[in-house]
């Protein structure tokens, strides 16, 4: 019964994890990275599509980005979805291809993205409070229904303790990963 609780937990924290990556590889660094604009929108055929269903997206520098659109006539509507996004990037078309050039960050632009990175770090860190939260209450209901005994409900919360301590040393490690890569010139 405990153990289910906690695997139940973990996969939960597991997923808060991914989501957190995923999140930070949104924040623009000084390098070029395709997942940078990948999620962005693009009102196609009056849909917002993303950005990488509809064109092949490559960064062959470190400081450029390349899309290619599957279908030429949609050159202009990925460039306005760019102008319009908050990314600060102004393409570059040539009628086949855009290019993003990716300027190079100042030293106030860095801390305002580390800024951003501890405020994903804190959303993670509440995120596992809750996941701990929950399974809490799921033990403090089995032992109300006598299906475990109270130095097993002790046990389980000693067991859900580590574990959100683990997480949260994961989140601290993985937003400090990011921030050096964002610091780095």
């Amino acid at each position: 019964m405990i153990d289910e609780v906690k695997a139940d937990a973990e996969n939960k924290m597991k997923k808060t994890i991914d989501a957190l990556k995923r999140e930070l590889t949104t924040i623009r660094t000084g390098r070029a990275s395709p997942a940078l604009i990948e999620p962005l929108k693009v009102e196609y055929y009056g849909a917002p599509t993303p950005l990488q269903q509809i064109a092949a997206i490559a960064a062959p520098e470190a400081r450029l980005l390349t899309i290619k659109p599957y279908d030429p006539a949609t050159l202009s509507i990925i460039e306005k979805a760019i102008l319009k996004s908050d990314l600060g990037l102004t393409p570059m078309n040539d009628g086949k291809i855009i290019r993003l050039a990716i300027p190079a960050l100042t030293e106030e632009r860095r801390r305002d993205l580390t800024k951003v990175v501890h405020k994903h770090a804190e959303e993670a860190h509440v995120a596992l409070r809750n996941i701990r939260r929950d399974s809490l209450k799921d033990l403090e209901d089995m032992e109300k229904e006598k299906m475990i005994s109270e130095d097993q409900h002790f046990k389980g919360k000693e067991m859900l303790q580590e574990l959100t301590d683990r997480y949260i040393a994961l989140v601290d490690q993985v937003a400090k990963a990011k921030e050096a890569e964002i610091m780095e010139v």
